[in-house]
Protein backbone atom coordinates (compact mmCIF):
# COMPACT_ATOMS: atom_id res chain seq x y z
CA UNK A 1 0.00 0.00 0.00
CA UNK A 2 2.05 3.06 -0.98
CA UNK A 3 -0.11 5.76 0.14
CA UNK A 4 0.51 5.01 3.65
CA UNK A 5 3.58 7.37 4.03
CA UNK A 6 2.21 9.76 1.94
CA UNK A 7 -0.70 9.94 4.23
CA UNK A 8 1.29 9.95 7.16
CA UNK A 9 3.02 12.86 6.19
CA UNK A 10 -0.35 14.38 5.90
CA UNK A 11 -0.96 13.99 9.14
CA UNK A 12 2.76 15.67 10.07
CA UNK A 13 1.92 18.64 7.93
CA UNK A 14 -1.42 19.14 9.03
CA UNK A 15 -0.84 18.91 12.81
CA UNK A 16 2.07 21.26 12.06
CA UNK A 17 -0.34 23.39 10.40
CA UNK A 18 -2.88 23.09 12.68
CA UNK A 19 -0.92 24.45 15.54
CA UNK A 20 0.42 27.39 14.36
CA UNK A 21 -2.65 28.36 12.81
CA UNK A 22 -4.62 28.14 16.71
CA UNK A 23 -1.45 30.29 17.25
CA UNK A 24 -1.89 33.18 14.74
CA UNK A 25 -5.53 33.63 15.40
CA UNK A 26 -5.19 33.78 19.03
CA UNK A 27 -3.98 37.26 17.94
CA UNK A 28 -5.31 37.84 14.29
CA UNK A 29 -8.56 37.67 12.68
CA UNK A 30 -9.04 33.95 11.27
CA UNK A 31 -10.09 35.44 8.48
CA UNK A 32 -6.78 36.90 7.65
CA UNK A 33 -4.98 33.51 8.57
CA UNK A 34 -7.05 31.21 6.93
CA UNK A 35 -6.75 33.60 3.15
CA UNK A 36 -2.83 34.06 3.78
CA UNK A 37 -2.31 30.67 4.09
CA UNK A 38 -4.35 29.94 1.38
CA UNK A 39 -3.02 32.40 -1.07
CA UNK A 40 0.47 31.49 -0.14
CA UNK A 41 -0.51 27.67 -1.14
CA UNK A 42 -2.08 28.47 -4.68
CA UNK A 43 0.63 30.97 -5.66
CA UNK A 44 3.53 27.98 -4.82
CA UNK A 45 0.91 25.44 -6.99
CA UNK A 46 0.20 27.19 -9.48
CA UNK A 47 3.99 27.78 -10.40
CA UNK A 48 4.55 23.94 -9.96
CA UNK A 49 1.69 23.14 -12.23
CA UNK A 50 3.07 25.48 -14.93
CA UNK A 51 6.22 22.97 -15.50
CA UNK A 52 3.42 19.98 -14.42
CA UNK A 53 0.27 20.65 -16.89
CA UNK A 54 -3.26 21.26 -15.57
CA UNK A 55 -5.96 18.35 -15.87
CA UNK A 56 -9.23 19.35 -16.51
CA UNK A 57 -11.18 16.51 -15.38
CA UNK A 58 -9.80 17.38 -11.75
CA UNK A 59 -11.28 21.00 -11.56
CA UNK A 60 -14.82 20.34 -10.80
CA UNK A 61 -13.90 17.92 -7.78
CA UNK A 62 -11.06 20.50 -6.64
CA UNK A 63 -13.31 23.55 -6.80
CA UNK A 64 -16.46 21.59 -4.93
CA UNK A 65 -13.29 20.81 -2.27
CA UNK A 66 -12.35 24.29 -2.10
CA UNK A 67 -16.15 25.57 -1.57
CA UNK A 68 -16.62 23.26 1.19
CA UNK A 69 -13.23 23.46 2.46
CA UNK A 70 -13.59 26.86 3.57
CA UNK A 71 -16.40 26.30 6.18
CA UNK A 72 -13.87 23.55 7.24
CA UNK A 73 -10.48 26.00 7.65
CA UNK A 74 -12.96 28.25 9.03
CA UNK A 75 -14.24 26.21 11.75
CA UNK A 76 -11.02 24.60 12.86
CA UNK A 77 -9.42 27.74 13.09
CA UNK A 78 -11.63 29.48 15.29
CA UNK A 79 -11.87 26.26 17.45
CA UNK A 80 -8.62 26.29 17.45
CA UNK A 81 -8.05 29.93 18.77
CA UNK A 82 -10.74 29.12 21.12
CA UNK A 83 -10.40 26.30 22.95
CA UNK A 84 -7.98 23.76 23.97
CA UNK A 85 -5.62 22.37 20.82
CA UNK A 86 -5.83 19.18 22.58
CA UNK A 87 -9.11 18.98 23.05
CA UNK A 88 -10.02 20.58 19.45
CA UNK A 89 -7.64 18.84 16.99
CA UNK A 90 -8.54 15.08 17.96
CA UNK A 91 -12.27 16.16 17.34
CA UNK A 92 -11.31 17.80 14.07
CA UNK A 93 -9.85 14.47 13.15
CA UNK A 94 -13.07 12.74 13.23
CA UNK A 95 -13.72 14.40 9.67
CA UNK A 96 -12.31 10.36 8.97
CA UNK A 97 -15.21 9.08 9.64
CA UNK A 98 -16.64 10.67 6.33
CA UNK A 99 -14.57 9.16 3.74
CA UNK A 100 -14.53 6.00 5.61
CA UNK A 101 -17.98 5.39 5.50
CA UNK A 102 -17.99 6.52 1.85
CA UNK A 103 -15.28 4.63 0.89
CA UNK A 104 -17.09 1.56 2.26
CA UNK A 105 -20.49 2.27 0.87
CA UNK A 106 -18.82 2.43 -2.63
CA UNK A 107 -17.27 -1.01 -1.97
CA UNK A 108 -13.84 -0.68 -0.31
CA UNK A 109 -13.32 -3.63 1.70
CA UNK A 110 -10.13 -3.39 4.43
CA UNK A 111 -8.78 -6.70 5.96
CA UNK A 112 -9.53 -7.90 9.68
CA UNK A 113 -5.85 -6.39 10.94
CA UNK A 114 -6.71 -3.28 8.73
CA UNK A 115 -10.01 -3.02 10.47
CA UNK A 116 -9.00 -3.47 13.87
CA UNK A 117 -6.37 -0.90 13.05
CA UNK A 118 -9.53 1.38 11.78
CA UNK A 119 -10.95 0.96 15.34
CA UNK A 120 -8.51 1.88 17.58
CA UNK A 121 -7.73 5.02 15.41
CA UNK A 122 -10.87 6.18 15.64
CA UNK A 123 -11.34 4.78 19.48
CA UNK A 124 -8.13 6.72 19.59
CA UNK A 125 -9.51 10.12 18.33
CA UNK A 126 -12.35 9.93 20.17
CA UNK A 127 -10.81 9.20 23.79
CA UNK A 128 -8.28 12.23 23.22
CA UNK A 129 -11.33 14.28 22.20
CA UNK A 130 -12.78 13.74 25.78
CA UNK A 131 -12.48 17.21 27.69
CA UNK A 132 -12.04 16.87 31.56
CA UNK A 133 -15.49 17.56 33.61
CA UNK A 134 -14.67 21.32 35.05
CA UNK A 135 -18.21 22.84 33.98
CA UNK A 136 -16.30 24.25 30.62
CA UNK A 137 -16.48 27.67 29.68
CA UNK A 138 -18.69 29.54 26.75
CA UNK A 139 -15.54 29.87 24.67
CA UNK A 140 -14.36 26.02 25.59
CA UNK A 141 -18.01 25.04 24.59
CA UNK A 142 -18.10 26.99 21.17
CA UNK A 143 -14.85 25.68 20.41
CA UNK A 144 -16.05 22.03 20.21
CA UNK A 145 -19.04 23.14 18.47
CA UNK A 146 -16.89 24.71 15.78
CA UNK A 147 -14.77 21.73 15.60
CA UNK A 148 -17.51 19.34 15.19
CA UNK A 149 -18.50 21.68 12.27
CA UNK A 150 -14.87 21.47 10.83
CA UNK A 151 -14.72 17.59 11.06
CA UNK A 152 -18.08 17.53 9.07
CA UNK A 153 -17.04 19.82 6.51
CA UNK A 154 -13.37 18.67 6.11
CA UNK A 155 -14.78 14.91 6.06
CA UNK A 156 -16.67 16.14 2.72
CA UNK A 157 -13.74 17.50 1.32
CA UNK A 158 -11.54 14.96 1.82
CA UNK A 159 -13.74 12.75 -0.46
CA UNK A 160 -14.38 15.53 -3.39
CA UNK A 161 -10.18 15.52 -2.90
CA UNK A 162 -9.80 12.16 -3.85
CA UNK A 163 -12.26 12.44 -6.83
CA UNK A 164 -10.19 14.99 -8.02
CA UNK A 165 -6.96 13.13 -7.44
CA UNK A 166 -8.08 9.97 -9.70
CA UNK A 167 -7.13 12.29 -12.84
CA UNK A 168 -4.28 14.92 -11.31
CA UNK A 169 -3.74 15.52 -7.26
CA UNK A 170 -1.90 18.46 -7.64
CA UNK A 171 -4.50 19.97 -10.29
CA UNK A 172 -7.09 19.15 -7.72
CA UNK A 173 -5.89 20.91 -4.58
CA UNK A 174 -5.20 23.63 -7.47
CA UNK A 175 -8.50 24.15 -7.64
CA UNK A 176 -9.50 24.35 -4.52
CA UNK A 177 -7.23 26.86 -3.38
CA UNK A 178 -8.33 28.75 -6.65
CA UNK A 179 -11.84 28.23 -5.64
CA UNK A 180 -10.89 29.40 -1.93
CA UNK A 181 -8.59 32.45 -2.23
CA UNK A 182 -11.21 34.68 -3.83
CA UNK A 183 -14.18 33.94 -1.72
CA UNK A 184 -11.70 34.54 1.48
CA UNK A 185 -10.57 38.07 -0.24
CA UNK A 186 -13.68 39.26 -0.63
CA UNK A 187 -14.81 38.71 3.17
CA UNK A 188 -11.45 39.91 4.16
CA UNK A 189 -12.15 43.48 2.23
CA UNK A 190 -15.56 43.33 3.65
CA UNK A 191 -14.69 42.63 7.09
CA UNK A 192 -12.16 45.74 6.54
CA UNK A 193 -9.42 44.02 8.62
CA UNK A 194 -6.18 45.54 8.77
CA UNK A 195 -2.83 43.48 7.87
CA UNK A 196 -0.35 43.19 10.88
CA UNK A 197 3.43 43.28 10.09
CA UNK A 198 5.40 41.92 7.33
CA UNK A 199 6.66 38.82 9.82
CA UNK A 200 3.57 37.97 11.02
CA UNK A 201 2.25 38.10 7.52
CA UNK A 202 5.21 35.55 6.68
CA UNK A 203 4.07 33.65 8.96
CA UNK A 204 0.60 33.42 8.20
CA UNK A 205 1.59 32.52 4.81
CA UNK A 206 4.47 29.42 5.94
CA UNK A 207 0.88 28.10 7.33
CA UNK A 208 -0.62 27.77 4.17
CA UNK A 209 2.30 26.13 2.31
CA UNK A 210 2.24 23.57 5.63
CA UNK A 211 -1.47 22.69 4.80
CA UNK A 212 -1.55 22.91 0.81
CA UNK A 213 1.55 20.30 1.10
CA UNK A 214 -0.71 18.11 3.32
CA UNK A 215 -3.47 18.20 0.85
CA UNK A 216 -0.94 17.09 -1.76
CA UNK A 217 0.35 14.15 0.35
CA UNK A 218 -2.81 13.20 1.27
CA UNK A 219 -4.28 13.65 -2.79
CA UNK A 220 -1.28 11.06 -3.54
CA UNK A 221 -2.34 8.71 -0.84
CA UNK A 222 -5.75 8.21 -2.19
CA UNK A 223 -4.27 6.77 -5.31
CA UNK A 224 -1.48 4.63 -4.28
CA UNK A 225 -4.43 2.81 -0.96
CA UNK A 226 -7.79 2.64 0.26
CA UNK A 227 -9.85 5.67 0.71
CA UNK A 228 -11.20 4.50 3.91
CA UNK A 229 -7.47 3.56 5.55
CA UNK A 230 -5.58 6.47 4.32
CA UNK A 231 -8.13 8.79 5.31
CA UNK A 232 -7.62 7.50 9.03
CA UNK A 233 -4.18 7.83 8.81
CA UNK A 234 -4.18 11.34 7.76
CA UNK A 235 -6.66 11.58 10.51
CA UNK A 236 -4.01 11.25 12.98
CA UNK A 237 -2.76 14.78 12.85
CA UNK A 238 -4.23 15.88 16.15
CA UNK A 239 -1.16 13.23 17.71
CA UNK A 240 0.93 16.01 15.83
CA UNK A 241 -0.91 19.60 17.21
CA UNK A 242 -1.24 17.95 20.80
CA UNK A 243 2.14 17.23 21.20
CA UNK A 244 3.24 20.40 19.75
CA UNK A 245 0.79 21.90 22.16
CA UNK A 246 2.26 20.02 25.10
CA UNK A 247 5.65 20.87 24.57
CA UNK A 248 5.24 24.47 24.07
CA UNK A 249 2.14 25.44 25.20
CA UNK A 250 2.39 23.52 27.93
CA UNK A 251 -1.03 22.25 27.98
CA UNK A 252 -1.73 18.62 29.58
CA UNK A 253 -4.03 15.91 28.97
CA UNK A 254 -6.23 13.90 31.17
CA UNK A 255 -5.41 9.70 31.23
CA UNK A 256 -8.15 9.14 28.97
CA UNK A 257 -7.05 12.09 26.45
CA UNK A 258 -3.48 9.90 26.69
CA UNK A 259 -4.59 6.74 26.58
CA UNK A 260 -6.62 7.82 22.93
CA UNK A 261 -3.38 8.95 22.12
CA UNK A 262 -1.38 5.99 22.33
CA UNK A 263 -4.15 4.09 20.64
CA UNK A 264 -4.19 6.15 17.96
CA UNK A 265 -0.55 5.18 17.38
CA UNK A 266 -0.78 1.35 17.80
CA UNK A 267 -3.73 1.72 15.22
CA UNK A 268 -1.23 2.67 12.34
CA UNK A 269 1.01 -0.27 11.93
CA UNK A 270 -2.46 -2.17 12.05
CA UNK A 271 -4.17 -0.44 9.28
CA UNK A 272 -0.69 -0.36 7.11
CA UNK A 273 -0.46 -4.29 7.69
CA UNK A 274 -1.82 -6.63 4.44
Amino acid sequence: MNGIPAALSASVLWGSADFLAGRATRTHPVLLVAFLGQAAGLIVLSAILAFHGIDAHALLPGAITGLIGIVGVLALYSALGLGTMSIVAPIGATSAIVPVVWGIAGGERPGALQWAGVVLALTGVILAAREPTTGGSKDAKNAIRLALLAALAIGFSLVTLDKAAEHDSLTGVFAARATSVPLLGIALLAARVRLPRAKALAGMGGIGLLDTSANVAFAIATTGGLLSLVSVLGGLFPVVTVALAYALLHERLARPQRVGVVLALVGVPLISAG
